[in-house]
């Protein structure tokens, strides 16, 4: 059976001709070009590198009260490390290193150049993103409840806290979530139906694409920073998650991730 990893690079791939499977024989050909270049699981890894790095100091430097605040889905995949006996910093440095050998081994065949300005190039990508898809979204929303909604970070208990914790939590929220909500469930709900079941490739995913939105949206309106629920909201964050996963899926990780960070970082400071 195939894994879940093997399932959505197959999925990745079919969306775009040019990283279809080489003749039977044939020497698996490397991306080239920013567009599928910048789509493999090594920029997926390199780009999101910065976000962690922000992050996590970030989060050393911002929080001075006396607990420490870190994005949910952090804390959600800091506690499986615990449980699996790995914690503090010498296991989260772990599971990094083992994620770079995974994806090193992964594109082994097909591994594409590094290119600087490409990195550049995908930060710029998806701050339009950020923008087009909040205007795009908020839009929708405005016309279906007759109000512009903009809801992440804005509650009152955030509004709080200091700019620099707001902001390493904003782009914590686009490395974490993005890696939970579109990477694990999606991704395990497509592998799971598609393997389990025999849904048709699109069929799966689409259906884990709006439930892993349902679940995206109805999580923020959960514990002590969640936000009241109003169906605005949720429907906001439902639509704004199905458009996430349309970056996953179109040009990956990495986008979908820096997207989602530079939004929330857009709204902190006020720029949407």
């Amino acid at each position: 059976m195939p894994s879940p990893a093997d399932e959505i690079a197959s999925l990745a791939a079919s969306v775009s001709p040019t990283d279809a499977a080489p003749p039977s024989g044939a020497p698996p050909s490397r991306p080239t070009g920013y567009w599928d270049t910048t789509r493999s699981a090594t920029y997926g890894f390199l780009a999101a590198l910065p976000l962690f790095v922000l992050y996590e100091v970030g989060i050393l430097l911002a929080n001075t009260g006396p607990g420490e605040i870190r994005v949910g889905a952090d804390v959600w995949l800091k506690s499986i490390l615990a449980s699996i006996g790995g914690m503090g910093w010498a296991a989260l440095g772990a599971a990094v290193v083992l994620i770079g050998l995974g994806v090193w081994w992964y594109d082994r065949n097909r591994r594409p150049a590094i290119v600087p300005r490409y990195f550049v190039l995908l930060i710029a990508e998806s701050l339009a993103y950020a923008i087009v898809l909040a205007i795009l979204v908020g839009g929708v929303v405005g016309l279906l409840f007759g109000m512009w909604v903009v809801p992440d970070l804005v509650l009152a208990q955030l509004s709080e806290l200091g700019l620099g914790l707001q902001l390493a939590l904003s782009i914590g929220a686009g490395l974490y979530e993005e890696l939970v909500f579109r990477v694990i469930l999606v991704g395990g709900l497509f592998w799971g139906l598609k393997s389990l079941t025999g849904l048709e490739q699109n069929r799966a995913y689409l259906i884990a694409a709006v439930l892993g939105a349902l679940v995206f949206s109805g999580v923020h309106h959960i514990g002590t920073f969640g936000d009241p629920f109003t169906l605005s909201v949720f429907t906001f964050r439902f639509l704004f998650g199905l458009a996430l996963n349309a970056v996953f899926l179109l040009r990956g990780f990495a986008l979908a991730a820096w997207t989602h960070a530079l939004y929330d970082v857009l709204v902190v400071t006020g720029g949407l």
